[in-house]
């Protein structure tokens, strides 16, 4: 247990519900900076504003003032607090009176002070209750639903026929059971200014993202007096950039793509340091090119979404790339979540559909177009509600008429869009569902898991087989043996100075935590890994040993310039002359540094389900937290499940499984609702 801090200037509720661990020090400094700044003293307005400082620190991007009381005792502070409180038994406030407090509050309306306001709150609609904003948060949603609308009201220009023909020459004539969804994700990236790329892992998101790339370079070359394209490619991160990257030019020489190159997202705006202007690229000065493609979007936080946005040109493709169903940024906000699960509108796009024909097999004479085909996963559900969709591989659907569209009998195929999903499309929204990374059980446990089924996902796990298998907390013999094994490999490859057979076998397995700290925590289960493989013969040579062949390494800060990555992971290996190298993985060819370059490293036998996140591995083993731990979500343990290739280890109790499938990480916002601010 930690003790709680308490915030000497906090009284009233602000001091009971601080030292009851519902509020920290930090939620109730800034709430009474806030009331003595717009002289505001009602008790209830703090307390709102205290909570709402909460839920930005939670990962919200507003407060639900509906649901404060049921956030606030699930509040994670007083499961570490030690005051012993239920925090049901705490004197809540009536959410009408903090209401009325609220929208008379010179905090929300402004007041003799000046026209401060660094509150806001959007009332209640069909979709839910009423929000509170800090000002911050509620301008920057502002900025992204400005943009969006701005950039939905018309379309590019293209030829109709061009795209059809390119959109042949990059995707496979087969449709196979069901659309061929990238193909559906290119004719949307050409037809629309923004278009949002959805898909869990191994549905060929970075694949797709290449061949959108050549459609739009095809398209643009057979207009010779217009420049070639300018394209950016980007991610949150210095290691999603470069496996973007990566990826990309894997693909280039085959498609006719130039060579690329991959930024953060810091890079691309231009970050810069002590500046009035945070980034070089702002409204006032937009970013210059053509294509802007972000992958691994949904750990893309809504701050950084807005510098992006007000960057953009008007005419700048933007193709937002990622799985909605993983977990969000550190950071407040789940955007890509908010854009996949919210209302879409925009303006009709006959282009749209004149492309889509040829996708459904339909004749470029058929008098009538055809129907949009179906895409699973996109259903009528609120953001934060369970959903029939896996991101992983094909649903079960329905036929459905596509609702005032005249239909071709000969072109219509077994899977058609409902009048929801139909919107959906027409809005720049596909989800890739066709998975290729895994299979059977893991696909199965996958599918459980993100639909809620806990049952289902422990059946599954007690079934066991080839490539699912479930372990107590104290049943650690299957996985010492594999950490073993697969130390074993990476040294003797290193040692042999074979780069790529000791990236590859650093690959063959990978233990997930989902905490760093106690003991199902990174730090202890680290040590663990390092001892097994040490006793096994595969650790440093001596004690002064700082290097070691076959020594498995975490970048934990960037270096630009050295093409190092915060995230990125490698091993050292002996060369021929006896020196040591840290190979990092960087496509086909390993990277070779030497292990002094590295701006900051540490050794790695375990890591992060966070730290995880864009990897994949043979073999993965998730350790998992007590039940009461509430970092233990859904979505924690979806990412954690489908980083592996081949097998899922679970090392946990039934208690802890169904804890993570029940729990949702549920990030509040407004853009997935229909919302209006107050007068």
């Amino acid at each position: 247990m930690t003790s709680i801090q308490v915030a000497q200037r906090g009284t009233g509720l602000l001091r009971v519900f601080n030292e009851a661990g519902v509020l920290s020090a930090a939620d109730v400094h800034v709430a009474v900076r806030l009331g003595r700044m717009g002289r505001e003293d009602s008790e209830d307005v703090l307390f709102a504003a205290a909570l709402a400082v909460r839920a930005v620190r939670s990962g919200s991007v507003c407060l639900e003032l509906a649901r404060m009381r049921e956030i606030g005792i699930d509040a994670d502070q007083t499961r570490d607090g030690t005051a012993g409180i239920d925090p049901a038994t705490l004197p809540w406030p009536d959410i009408d009176r903090v209401l009325t407090a609220l929208r008379r509050s010179p905090l929300i309306c402004g007041g003799q002070s000046g026209p401060l306001r660094p509150l806001r709150i959007v009332e209640a609609d069909a979709e839910g209750g009423a929000l509170l904003y800090l000002d911050r948060y509620y301008q920057q949603e502002q900025t992204l639903r400005r943009v969006l609308v701005e950039r939905s009201t018309d379309h590019p220009v293209i030829d109709a026929e061009l795209v059809r023909a390119q959109l042949d020459r990059l995707f496979d004539d087969s449709l196979g059971e069901g659309p061929d969804r990238q193909r559906l994700a290119a004719a949307l990236a050409a037809t629309h200014w923004t278009t949002v790329v959805a898909g869990g892992p191994g549905t060929g998101k970075t694949h797709t993202i290449a061949r959108i790339l050549a459609l739009l370079t095809a398209h643009r070359a057979a207009s010779p007096k217009l420049p070639a394209l300018r394209i950016a490619l980007a991610a949150p991160t210095g290691k999603a950039a470069a496996r973007l990257q990566e990826a990309v030019r894997e693909q280039a020489a085959a498609l006719g793509l130039p060579e690329l190159t991959a930024s953060t997202l810091h890079r691309l705006l231009g970050w810069q340091r002590g500046r009035t202007t945070r980034f070089r690229h702002h409204e006032h000065n937009r970013l210059p090119y053509d294509i802007v493609v972000v992958d691994e979007t949904s750990m893309v936080s809504l701050t950084m979404m807005s510098h992006l946005f007000s960057a953009l040109r008007s005419d700048t493709r933007l193709v937002l790339v990622g799985d909605p169903d993983q977990l969000a940024s550190v950071d407040a906000g789940a955007v890509l979540a908010d854009l996949v699960a919210g209302p879409v509108s925009g303006a009709p796009n006959p282009a749209l559909r004149e492309v889509l024909g040829l996708d459904l097999g339909g004749s470029r004479s058929s008098p009538s177009p055809a129907p949009v085909p179906e895409l699973p996963g996109e259903h009528d559900a609120p953001r934060g509600a369970d959903r029939d969709s896996t991101g992983s591989v094909p649903d079960v659907t329905t036929t459905t008429g596509a609702k005032g569209i005249s239909v071709n009998p000969a072109v219509v195929q077994a899977h058609s869009l409902t009048a929801l999903e139909q919107r959906r499309l027409q809005g720049g929204i596909v989800r890739l569902t066709r998975g290729r990374r895994f299979g059977g059980h893991i696909a199965d446990l996958a599918v459980a898991v993100r639909a809620g089924d806990a049952d289902a996902a422990l059946a599954i796990l007690r079934a066991g087989g080839d490539d699912v298998s479930l372990c107590g907390p104290d049943e650690i013999r299957a996985v010492r043996a594999e950490m073993t094994t697969a130390a074993l490999a990476v040294t003797a490859a290193a040692e042999a100075g074979d780069a790529i057979g000791a990236l590859t076998a650093l690959e063959s397995h990978r233990l997930l935590c989902a905490h760093r700290q106690g003991p199902f925590g990174v730090e202890r289960w680290d040590r663990m890994a390092a001892e097994w493989a040490a006793a096994g013969g595969a650790g440093p040579e001596g004690p002064q040993s700082v290097w070691y062949p076959g020594q498995p390494l975490l970048v934990t800060a960037n270096d630009h310039e050295a093409r190092i990555y915060n995230g990125d992971t490698g091993v050292i290996i002996r060369r021929p002359d006896g020196s040591l190298r840290a190979a990092l993985q960087r496509g086909s060819e390993p990277y070779l540094v030497h292990p002094t370059q590295f701006p900051a490293v540490v050794t790695v036998f375990a890591m992060t389900i966070h730290r995880s996140q864009g990897s994949q591995y043979d073999t993965v083993s998730v350790v998992l937290p007590e039940p009461e731990s509430t970092l233990l979500t859904r979505e924690l343990l979806y990412t954690a499940i489908t980083r592996a290739r081949s097998h899922v280890r679970i090392i946990g109790t039934e208690d802890s499984i169904r804890a993570a499938i029940g729990r949702r990480v549920l990030r509040a916002s407004g853009l997935s609702r229909t919302v209006a601010p107050q007068a």
